[in-house]
């Protein structure tokens, strides 16, 4: 979709981007955004679904940056059938641009814009202490919209109106998204064990778990895994590459964290 003019809109979490999202957007004449996961166009929903329907962080920032297939098919094929002449993309750094434009098959942005450029520093400032205290996240759409799209409390409605070709309203929907009420999720390496004992468990083919190794790096997970195989009519090869889906499968399920790889030793092999 390299037709499409891609401008980002970056900043930290929590300094007021979506706030200024439709603003921003009206000023450099594009009328369609993608913000935590949906494509957005005069507050309503055109495709997606909210990353802050997720009830942990860690599957939040995955629904955001389209880790999802289902999600991520969802929007490049609206993207594909319906491509605006220009659109922007709000995220928290260029790399997360990078991600999203990449595996929704855009452009890299054409401009950057960064809340800095927009925002004082004592508005970003009070931005941020909002967020730590009350935990409320703003969402550029109306508020019948992000209802049928959203797991968590809705607080409010903000109205302005934006000045283009005659006079648009535009809404912004103030939200407490459920993993806003959690707190910090810490998943032990115990329970990554467990988690993945209990999948090759569940297979038939595997005869004896012999080790597991877990290495985790902020919210990605990398395994090691030995084990003995009864073939029943496969071969090693097949087995051991459905495990590796199924293991990846499961526990990027259960924990909403990135997978990185899952390395299979077979030890040894009972026909």
């Amino acid at each position: 979709m390299s037709d499409i003019e891609v401008t980002a809109f970056i900043g930290p979490a929590g300094t007021g981007k979506s706030h200024r999202a439709t603003m921003i957007a009206r000023q450099n004449g594009i009328d369609v955004i993608i913000d935590d996961g949906l494509v957005i166009s005069r507050g309503r929903i055109l495709a997606g679904r909210s990353a802050k329907s997720e009830v942990n962080r860690l599957r939040a920032i995955k629904r955001a940056i389209f880790e999802f297939p289902e999600h991520r098919d969802e929007v490049a094929g609206y993207l594909a059938k319906n491509p605006p002449p220009k659109l922007m993309i709000l995220a928290t750094s260029a790399g997360m641009i990078d991600k999203i434009t990449a595996r929704l098959g855009l452009s890299p942005p054409a401009r950057i814009i960064s809340i800095t450029d927009v925002s004082t520093p004592e508005e970003i400032e009070a931005a941020l202490r909002e967020r730590k205290e009350k935990k409320q996240h703003v969402v550029p759409v109306a508020k019948a919209q992000i209802q049928h799209n959203f797991a968590g409390k809705l607080v409010s409605q903000i109205r302005g109106f934006f000045k283009g070709r005659g006079k648009d309203e535009s809404s912004n929907t103030i939200v407490k998204p459920l993993f806003s009420f959690n707190g910090r999720v810490t998943i032990g390496a115990d329970a990554l064990l467990q988690m993945c004992r209990k999948l090759l468990e569940l297979r038939d083919h595997v005869r004896k778990i012999r080790d597991i190794d877990i290495e985790t790096d902020e919210d990605r997970i990398s395994l090691s895994i030995e084990i003995d195989l009864n073939l029943s009519g496969r071969s090693a090869l097949s087995i051991a590459r459905t495990l590796q889906r199924k293991i990846r499968m499961g526990l990027s399920y259960f924990t909403g964290m990135e997978i990185r790889q899952v390395n299979i030793r077979v030890n040894e092999i009972f026909l």
